[in-house]
């Protein structure tokens, strides 16, 4: 669970401008990469997404959910069932339908996983997530273990997500809206509850909160922006599996939370340009004798996120406020 110091809700004033510097190089990059590098970072994007929604339950509520990636799958699915093999579909229509399958499927399996605490809810939300997969999976009629292939990418009418810098743009628009309102959320009255659940959920049920009612709304709310990630994931790669659903996709998206820094979602999508930024790194090290070091990165990852856990417990955003801290110190 996060603790109060392991959080870190209000960024120093030159984190912030450091941040404002990000925004305007990813505007400008598409004008400046080559396709393949604008599409990873819309890549990049759509992860920083779906780990800003792990980050209101795991960051904001203290909910660590091993199975958030099922939400993520379900609307990738939704928007495979919902495309026609000869025709696009109007995203206008299908995108409120996946987001909305699944913020229903995550009020549903959040209506049993709430009511239960600490170890007991990782390793329910981890069984309601196998069991997703496990639906998908062995079910031809759902497409298989083989998955399925969206043929054309939503169409709006206005713009041509076919259009690999469009849809970055679009992307990043999407990155840009649910940040503003993470942020507008957790300094709300909703938002003050959510933190104050994490921190002493009894003191909060004393004081007359519902605290059920407010962690099934942050679990369904949570469910809901992963399935704007899942559909935009699945309308730029074209094809949707199980894996999406699967552990490692949830264990992926913690790691990115704790990477950047939990509890302001600004550290989520650092969280979540760092780790797939290392994911590249530690896959392409190079071959020493007989040992293919690239092939073992999950280890050189797992390695990095322990070291990071040590001596950055606030992640990457975190150590960065420390740095700045004791330089302000130093002039003083």
């Amino acid at each position: 669970m996060s603790s109060p110091k392991a959080n870190l809700e209000v960024l120093p004033r030159g984190v912030q401008v450091a941040l404002a510097l990000c925004v305007v190089a990813l505007a400008a990059f598409p004008f400046v990469g080559t396709d393949f590098y604008t599409q990873m970072v819309t890549r990049m994007m759509i992860m920083a997404i779906f780990a800003m929604s792990l980050d209101l339950l795991q960051g904001v509520t203290g909910l660590v959910s091993l199975g958030h990636a099922a939400f993520f799958g379900i609307a990738g699915y939704a928007l495979a069932f919902l495309t026609p093999q000869g025709e696009p579909v109007s995203l206008w229509w299908t995108l409120p339908l996946a987001v909305l399958g699944s913020a229903l499927a995550a009020l549903v399996i959040g209506f049993f996983v709430v009511r239960t605490h600490g170890i007991y809810f990782i390793m329910v939300t981890m069984a309601f997530a196998q069991m997703v997969f496990y639906l998908f999976f062995d079910n031809k009629a759902l497409g298989g273990s083989d998955g399925l292939y969206i043929n054309f990418k939503p169409d709006t009418g206005l713009f041509d997500l076919d259009n690999k810098r469009v849809f970055y743009f679009f992307t990043l628009a999407c990155l840009l809206g649910v940040y503003l309102f993470l942020r507008r959320l957790l300094f709300s009255p909703f938002g003050r509850a959510l933190a104050g659940i994490r921190v002493n959920e009894h003191r909060m049920r004393a004081m007359g909160f519902g605290t059920f009612g407010y962690k099934l709304a942050a679990f369904t709310l949570a469910g809901a922006l992963a399935g704007l990630a899942g559909y935009l994931w699945g309308a730029q790669t074209g094809y949707v599996n199980p894996e999406l659903m699967g552990f490692h996709m949830s264990a992926h998206a913690i790691m990115m939370v704790i990477l950047g820094g939990m509890g302001n979602f600004a550290g989520a999508i650092v969280g979540a340009f760092a780790f797939e930024y290392l994911l590249h790194v530690f896959k392409d090290l190079p071959t020493v004798g007989s040992l293919r070091l690239g092939k073992h990165w999950q280890l050189w990852m797992g390695l990095f996120i322990v070291l990071l856990v040590v001596y950055a417990p606030r992640g990457i955003l975190g150590l960065t406020e420390r740095v700045t801290r004791r330089k302000a110190t130093g002039h003083e």
